[in-house]
């Protein structure tokens, strides 16, 4: 096992703190420092949100980075307007991974499906590097069809209701065993799909796909694992903009892909490239192809207008991003706003 997968050490201590009820936590932030005008609109929010996943939005505020205490002044309004500003955040970045990871199920199933023998050119292990792997796919793509049939069977009523798809296929075929390409994709997660481009055996293949998307074949696969982890982020409301991701887009160090005009803002600050910022360059720099005329970036500028104090040093997202040309020409285009 390399150092890259060896699983790291357990921590030493023995996890025994109490349950509290939400009286106590309310009473446990006052004593830190802050500032709770209105008790039980605030045990409300505790009540609704849970203080597991309120609490680390008070780590902005402290007065000392490994401390508990929050600085003077501080109020449960400021905190509760970064949570907002978070589930904004996410909401948004959801929109743009949405949008390219639909272009990408189709530029993989349109590249393989044509160049390779048809809409079942994924049974043929041939297409992919690591058999093993391809073998465990086909298993997942099996168990999909039997779950599909072991359900009941989708009968929605009225004229402009159908079944899925898959559903179709399934109770109208009984050869292919598995689905055509077009289908198969569907059925996957973005996680799923990542891997099977990352197992695809010929670069040229990979490059094709890359291609509509205005990419490179390294850049597509460097930016579909990133999108992978920040998509679970998105689907589970956990915090995203300060959030270490642990998997961070590559660079673009050529002209193929569209990138910032000052690359070197991303090494200002040492862990920058390690923050949210580049993420959100990485899904304009697709959606400027995929879907040019989306208001996307025009909305991420009013959602930080929207929440001024918002440390987005968090994000790693420089005060003078707007003046960059990526994003100016952007911004500066009165273009109808896309949905």
């Amino acid at each position: 096992m390399s150092a890259s997968t060896q699983a790291r050490a357990r921590g030493p201590r023995r996890y025994d703190k109490p349950a509290l009820a939400h009286d106590d936590l309310v009473d446990r932030m006052v004593g830190r420092g802050l500032v709770v005008l209105d008790r039980d609109r605030t045990r409300r929010y505790l009540r609704h949100i849970g203080y597991y996943r309120f609490s680390p939005y008070l780590i902005p505020f402290r007065t000392m980075p490994a401390g508990e205490t929050l600085r003077d002044g501080t109020t449960f309004d400021q905190v509760l307007d970064l949570y907002v500003f978070d589930r904004k955040l996410r909401l948004l970045v959801t929109d743009a991974i949405e949008r390219v990871e639909v272009a990408v199920r189709a530029a993989l199933t349109d590249t393989m499906s044509l160049r390779h023998g048809g809409p079942f050119w994924y049974v043929d292990g041939h297409h992919f590097r690591d058999q093993a792997q391809h073998a465990k796919f086909l298993g997942l793509v099996r168990k999909i069809c039997r779950d599909q049939l072991r359900n009941d069977e989708e009968t929605p009523p009225g004229e402009l209701a159908h079944a899925s798809a898959l559903e179709h296929y399934l109770t109208s075929y009984g050869e292919p065993e598995l689905p055509p390409s077009w289908l198969m994709v569907e059925s996957l997660t973005l996680g799923q799909l990542e891997s099977v481009i990352a197992n695809l055996r010929r670069i040229s293949d990979v490059k094709r796909i890359a291609r509509p998307l205005g990419l490179s074949a390294p850049i597509l696969t460097s930016w579909l694992r990133t999108y992978v982890r920040v998509r679970n982020v998105c689907a589970h409301h956990g915090r995203l903009w300060n959030v270490g991701l642990g998997v961070y887009p590559a660079i673009p160090t050529g002209t193929t892909v569209t990138w910032l005009d000052a690359p070197d803002i991303l090494a200002d600050t040492p862990d920058r490239r390690r923050r949210l910022y580049p993420v959100l360059v990485s899904l304009q720099s697709v959606l400027a192809v995929v879907s040019p005329r989306s208001s996307w970036a025009q909305r991420l500028s009013d959602l930080l207008d929207g929440h001024p104090e918002v440390p987005f040093r968090g994000m790693g997202i420089p005060a003078t991003w707007r003046e960059d040309p990526f994003w100016a020409e952007i911004l500066a285009e009165k273009r109808p706003s896309a949905p």
